[in-house]
C-alpha cells in the first residue's frame, strides 16, 4: 500500500485479493483500488460518504491532481464547509475500476503476465465499479454509507449502490445522470471509441511499450490522436448551445500569423472554438489512457438499470430504506430533466422518499462541475436531515 499526504486529504492505493465476480462472467484477482479519504470515521460508523466521479475523473476529488496540478474535480462540493466536509463526513473516493489513475484497469499490470493487461482486460460493467468500490468499503471498515453522491456518470453508480446493496446505504445524490443510456448517448461514445481504434497508434490496444500508461509510468506511444478526437466530440456533448454561443459564438481565433483574427481560408483553428476543442484534446491526452476511455464508455453504454431489474426501474429500489435526492439542469441535454423525471416516478412507484429540482444555468451537462450555490445548498440540506 502506498500512503501520501495531499492538503487535508490522504491518497492511497491497495490491492484487494479479491476475487470480484463481474457481470461479463469473469473473475477479477488481485483487485487495485486507489483512493483518497478525508475526515475521520465516527466511533459508531455512520457518517461514511462515498463520492462517486465521472467518466474522466479520478479519486482527487478535493485535492490537487498530481498531473496537472489543477485543483480537485469537485473541490466546489467536497471540503471544509462545504456540502460534502471533512469536519462532519469521512470522505472516500476511489478511482473506478477500469481506469488509469491507479485502480485496475487496462494500463494496470497483469500479474500473470507483467506486461499491461491492455485489451486482455475484462469488460466491466457500473455494477462492477460499485462492488469494488464496497470491497473497499468492507476494507476501511465502513459498514452502511451515511450518503453516496455522484454526478454523471458519478450518478449511475450512486444509483446502482442502493439497488445492489440496499442494507448499506442511507442515502443517494444523484446529478445530472441517468438511470440507462439512449441511442444517441451510445451513438456518440461509440464515435469517440472508432476515433481511437483508427489511429494506426491504437495497434489494437497494445501500445503500452512494456509500462503502465498515465499513472507515473512509461506509456509508450499511445493513440493521442484518435483519443483527442474522441475528447473533442464527448466535450461538445457537456455543453449548452447558449453557453457555446455565448463563449465563442462565430468569433475568429486570432494567431501569430493573423494577429487581427482574419479568416485563413484553410483548415487551421479560424474560429475560437475550434481551439477551444483542440486544446481539450490535447490536454486531456496527457492525464487519460486510451484503452481505459474505451473501457469506461462501454460501461457506461451497457448500464440499464431497469434491465437488470426484471424491465422495471421501479424493482431496482423496492428493497432499499435509502433517501434520494435528484438534481438536474435546465440545459443539459446529455441527460435531460426528462431522464431525471423518470427515474424519480420510479422512486415513487417502490415508495422510495425522494426530493428533486431542476436548476437553472448557462452551462449544459458540465453545470454539475462549476460553481453552483443552488446546488450546493440543495445538497448540504440533504445530507444534513438524519446526520
Amino acid at each position: 500500500m502506498s500512503t501520501t499526504d495531499q492538503r487535508f486529504g490522504l491518497a492511497r492505493t491497495i490491492t484487494l485479493p479479491g476475487p470480484l465476480r463481474l457481470d461479463g462472467g469473469g473473475l477479477l484477482s488481485p483487485v487495485d483500488i486507489a483512493y483518497e479519504t478525508y475526515g475521520t470515521l465516527n466511533a459508531e460508523g455512520s457518517n461514511a460518504v462515498l463520492v462517486c466521479h465521472a467518466l474522466t475523473g479520478d479519486q482527487h476529488v478535493a485535492s490537487d491532481h498530481p498531473i496537472t496540478g489543477k485543483p480537485g474535480w469537485w473541490a466546489r462540493m467536497v471540503g471544509p464547509g462545504k456540502p460534502v466536509d471533512p469536519e462532519r463526513h469521512f470522505i472516500v473516493c476511489a478511482n473506478v475500476l477500469g481506469s488509469c489513475m491507479g485502480s485496475s484497469g487496462p494500463a494496470s499490470l497483469n500479474p500473470a503476465t507483467g506486461a499491461p493487461w491492455a485489451m486482455a482486460f475484462p469488460v466491466i460493467t457500473i455494477r462492477d465499479m460499485v462492488r469494488a468500490q464496497a470491497m473497499l468499503l468492507d476494507h476501511l471498515g465502513v459498514g452502511v454509507l451515511h450518503a453516496v453522491v455522484g454526478g454523471s456518470m458519478g450518478g449511475m453508480q450512486a444509483l446502482s449502490w442502493p439497488a445492489t446493496f440496499p442494507e448499506r446505504v442511507r442515502a443517494a445524490v444523484v446529478i445530472a445522470s441517468t438511470a440507462r443510456h439512449t441511442a444517441q448517448n451510445i451513438a456518440f461514445h461509440e464515435v469517440g471509441r472508432q476515433a481511437v481504434m483508427a489511429d494506426p497508434k491504437w495497434r489494437g490496444g497494445d501500445y503500452y511499450g512494456g509500462g503502465q500508461g498515465v499513472n507515473g509510468q512509461n506509456g509508450g506511444d499511445p493513440p493521442a490522436a484518435g483519443l483527442a478526437v474522441a475528447r473533442m466530440a464527448a466535450h461538445i456533448t457537456y455543453l449548452s448551445e447558449a453557453g457555446l454561443t455565448e463563449k465563442f459564438g462565430r468569433r475568429l481565433q486570432a494567431r501569430p500569423d493573423r494577429p487581427d483574427g482574419a479568416k485563413s481560408f484553410g483548415f487551421d483553428a479560424d474560429f475560437q472554438i475550434e481551439s477551444y476543442l483542440r486544446h481539450q484534446g490535447i490536454a486531456f491526452v496527457d492525464r487519460f489512457d486510451a484503452n481505459s476511455y474505451l473501457y469506461i464508455t462501454r460501461a457506461m453504454d451497457y448500464f440499464d438499470l431497469a434491465e437488470e431489474h426484471g424491465g422495471h426501474l421501479a424493482n431496482a429500489f423496492r428493497a432499499s430504506k435509502a433517501r434520494f435526492c435528484l438534481v438536474s439542469f435546465d440545459t443539459d441535454w446529455l441527460y435531460p430533466t426528462p431522464e431525471s423525471r423518470a427515474i424519480v416516478h420510479a422512486l415513487n412507484a417502490a415508495g422510495a422518499p425522494v426530493s428533486f429540482v431542476e436548476l437553472s444555468s448557462p452551462f449544459g451537462h458540465d453545470a454539475f462541475l462549476l460553481e453552483s450555490p443552488e446546488m450546493n445548498r440543495v445538497v448540504d440540506g440533504f445530507l444534513r436531515v438524519g446526520a
